[in-house]
Order: C-alpha cells, then structure tokens, then sequence
C-alpha cells in the first residue's frame, strides 16, 4: 500500500537541483505525492511548473500552509533537492523539525545522514517516528562480491546509459519499464539511484553509496535477484553518470558485471561539456566515438533518447530523424509517441532470448 507524503523542495521545484522531486511527482508506486512544498512556486500545480501537463498536486509555500488545509494526511516528508555536497543545512534541519513535531517521518537520499543528526534522531524516536535514509551504506556482511551469477539470467538485460549525468537516465528507464509492460510484456526496472527506490522499483542499489570493491557484484545481484523472483521478460537498469566524465565516470559496469544486452543511450544534442565541468577542457564525445567504445566493452547500441530540455520540439525531432538516418538506429523522445520505435527492437530481444531458453 502506497504511503501519503508531502516534498521539500526549497524554492528548487523550476530547476535540474529538484530531480528527485520531478521523477515523484511523474509517479512514484511507493509514495503517493500528496504537495509540494516551494515557496517560488506555490499556488501553482507542481506538473505544471515540471512540464506544463498538471498532475493535482499542489505547490503550497510552507508546512505551516499544509498543515493548516484539510487534505494534511500525509505520513512522511521527502527531501526532494540535491544540496551542494549532499549537505543538510540548518533551514532545511528547521523544516525537518517541524515535520517530525507534526508526525511525519522523513525520507531522505541525501549524502548525509538525518539518522546522524542527534536533534533530528532523537525527536523521531520520542514519537516513534521513522527516518529513512536511502543513502545509508549497508553493511559488509550484506554486500555481494562479483560471482558470475548473471550467466544465469536469460531474458534481455537494457542499461540505459547516458552521454552525461543529470540527462534523464532514470525518466527513461522507467518509461521504456512502462512501455514494455503497456504492451503486455512483464518488464521490470532495477533502480541505481535514490529516486528509483522512491518510485517503487523492487530491485536495484544505491551506486553512490556502495564502496566501489562491491559495486559489480550488487548491480549483478540485483539483476540477478530480479530475474529469478521478477520473472520478467525483460529487464531495463538505470544508469548513472557517463562513461567519460571526469568527475565520476560510471558505466562500463552496466556492460561488463550486468552483462547488458544491448544500451539505449541518453544524449542531449545541445550540452558539449560535462555538467558542472564547464570550466575544465574535457567534452562530451561524438555520439558515433560513445557508440564505439560501448561495442569494444560488449553491447549493442539499440537507439538514442533525447534529452530535450533544451530544444524546441521541431528542432528536437528534426534532430532524431537525421541522426537516426545517420546512425541506423532509433532516435526517440521519450515523452512523446517516437518511443513506441523502440518496441519492435526490444521484442525481437525476447522472442530471440525465448528461443534459447
């Protein structure tokens, strides 16, 4: 059953820092998203301030404007920003403060810990109060070590890989999850990032928060994990960061230790350097050099999603048809219909994966 909860975003909502907020208000199987809290945005509809299409769910400027309306019933309070470094700063410790004096429990997938902040901690103990901290490492007796275990999944594997970070990876994924399964198909996402445990995904981990010795063996865990309980006909994993950025490079793992099928690649055609690296001389790869190196490493490059963000929708669509026409593969935009292009690729991985089973 799905709980109520409000979201912290901080005067945030209409920016790229409120990500975890915009993938919950475009569904979560786990929370129902009962406001919005942002005071630049409020008295709008918070699918409106995302992307113009309204979801009936407030923007409100303040607990104290919550809990004053007659639709207060939520359980738990979310942090829906990324602060610089992963920082909980005071005025975000105040409002989690009021929040627990309310009765809400708090989710946080932050870098730092609520659970660490004694004021915090306590509070939520003397009311019985839960803190969920995504980003918690597990313990070492609960990591898994790489052990060649995804030999056994047989059924199609799609990591959904990006040119950079902060490009849409786990919108994506989560679309072609829901694509797939809309066509009758059981397809299952495997979450990497907080926001996919958020949404309701039942099989993934946290990557930024596993000590890099155990990354390969809980991704192949997971995946594993949802094959043999999931059953799915296919299986669509969330990807992080990019494969060249310098800050953090991240994907050749997606490839290697989950033994991914094939890559359906993130791009926006508009961003040439790396986010947040503008001031340092390293760029963003041509698409065809990105293609090549995720072929030498072991997949097949089955289409591009475009990030539109920062594009007209006739410039974006131009774009697909000729870098498609380029390129030989599909070059779709997620929210609109040219996704449906990418059925017929992924159901031809599972007739020919049933063939072998």
């Amino acid at each position: 059953m799905k709980s109520n909860a409000i979201i912290l975003t901080g005067g945030y909502l209409n920016s790229n820092h409120a990500k975890t907020a915009h993938g919950l208000i475009r569904g979560s199987d786990r929370f129902t998203i009962r406001a919005i809290i942002d005071p630049t945005c409020a008295s709008r509809d918070a699918g409106e301030v995302l992307d113009g299409k309204p979801r009936n769910i407030p923007v409100l400027k303040s607990l104290q404007d919550y809990f004053s309306s007659d639709q207060a019933d939520a359980q738990y309070c979310i942090i829906g920003v990324a602060t610089k470094g992963g920082i909980i700063p005071e005025s975000l410790r105040a409002t989690l403060k009021e929040a627990l004096n309310h009765g809400l429990g708090l989710v946080n997938g932050l870098h730092e810990h609520v659970g660490d902040i004694p004021e915090l901690a306590d509070l939520a103990r003397e009311k019985g109060l839960d803190i969920i901290d995504i980003r918690k490492p597990k313990k070492a007796k609960d990591l898994h070590f790489w052990s060649g275990k995804i030999g056994e999944v047989k059924c199609p594997t799609i990591a959904v890989l990006g040119t950079d970070c902060a490009l849409g990876k786990r919108t994506t994924t989560r679309i072609l999850t829901e694509l797939m399964k809309g066509e009758g198909y059981s397809a299952e996402m495997v979450y990497t990032g907080q926001t996919g445990w958020m949404q309701g995904a039942s099989y993934g981990f946290i990557f930024d928060s596993t000590l890099n010795d155990f990354v390969s063996g809980e991704l192949e865990h997971a995946v594993v994990s949802c094959y043999h309980e999931g059953k799915p006909d296919i299986i669509f994993i969330e990807g992080q960061s990019a494969l060249c950025n310098p800050s953090g490079p991240a994907g050749a793992e997606w490839i290697v230790s989950a033994n991914a099928t094939g890559v359906i690649l993130q791009h926006d055609p508009v961003r040439k350097q790396y986010k947040d690296l503008e001031h340092y001389p390293a760029f963003i790869p041509p698409l065809e050099d990105i293609i090549t190196m995720i072929k030498m490493y072991g997949a097949t490059t089955l289409g591009i999603a475009v990030n539109t963000s920062k594009m007209s929708v006739e410039d974006a669509q131009d774009w697909s048809v000729t870098t498609s026409q380029k390129l030989g593969i599909p070059v779709v935009l997620p929210f609109d219909e040219s996704v449906r292009k990418l059925i017929p690729v992924f159901e031809k991985l599972i007739s020919s994966s049933k063939l072998k089973t």
